[in-house]
């Protein structure tokens, strides 16, 4: 499908938007998608165009956060081979299976992520001890979060820094950090399958792109300047707001 210059304007323009918030909070997905919505993109173009303009997005935030040596994964390779297989895994049973039950887990995780990061305060903002081993956590919780975000996608980012604040002890800005890199590895599984399937629209992803890249270059260098006063509140506001859409789509909030 065309759209007018206009509107790809507009949409290169929610992309800056999109991966500022994406590279601080995660969630950026809710923005970009609604979007494209919004201008006439069929739902699952929509989709499938999110992680060809997302992913550019988190491999810049991650790159920066790399040269900034904020990522502290121990063994960024293995970790990011992990999500990258959970990604690929989660994108082929998407299609295989009903994804009914998420719509009710999902709202639920988010919620608690919100009233984790939203009370514990200025505890995320200082590395504490670890409540789970390097290994534990490389295969029991990265391969599922990056499942999650093959299969279903929102929140994948704000899971990845919650689990690392909670289980590894990471600082805000670390936890928010590594993230980036493995959000990045399952996106770019998800967008392939997408790929192949042809549902990708290329000149809508290649503006958004650029959007993308800018936003989300700016948003990694705000979390290294800000920290946790900024990552905090982002990460509440973007879990509430996914909430609040799921429970307008299905029907639960009305205007």
């Amino acid at each position: 499908m065309e759209l007018a210059i206009e509107a790809l304007l507009w949409l290169g323009l929610i992309g800056i938007i999109a991966g500022f918030v994406d590279s601080a909070a995660g969630g950026g997905g809710l923005i970009a998608v609604p979007a494209m919505l919004l201008f006439g993109v069929p739902p699952i173009n929509a989709l499938a165009t999110n992680k060809l303009q997302g992913s550019f997005g988190t491999a810049t935030a991650a790159i920066t956060m790399l040269k900034r040596g904020k990522v502290t994964l121990s063994r960024p390779l293995r970790y990011f081979a992990l999500a990258l297989i959970g990604g690929a895994l989660g994108t082929w049973m998407v299609q295989q299976f009903p994804a009914e039950a998420l719509k009710i887990i999902v709202p639920l995780v988010l919620t608690v992520i919100a009233l984790y990061f939203l009370l514990a305060g200025s505890n995320t903002e200082k590395t504490r001890s670890a409540r789970m081993g390097n290994n534990t956590y490389l295969y029991a919780v990265v391969p599922p979060i990056g499942f999650y975000d093959g299969f279903f996608g929102p929140g994948a980012g704000s899971f990845y820094a919650a689990t690392g604040v909670a289980l590894r002890g990471n600082d805000m800005v670390g936890a928010t950090a590594n993230a980036k890199l493995l959000n990045f590895a399952s996106n770019i599984a998800s967008l392939v399958v997408f790929v192949i399937g042809g549902k990708v629209l290329w000149i809508v992803g290649g503006v958004m792109i650029l959007g993308q890249m800018l936003g989300a270059y700016l948003g990694s260098l705000a979390v290294i300047s800000y920290g946790g006063r900024l990552v905090r509140p982002l990460i509440v506001l973007a879990c509430l707001l996914m909430v609040t859409r799921y429970a307008w789509q299905e029907g639960y909030l009305v205007w």
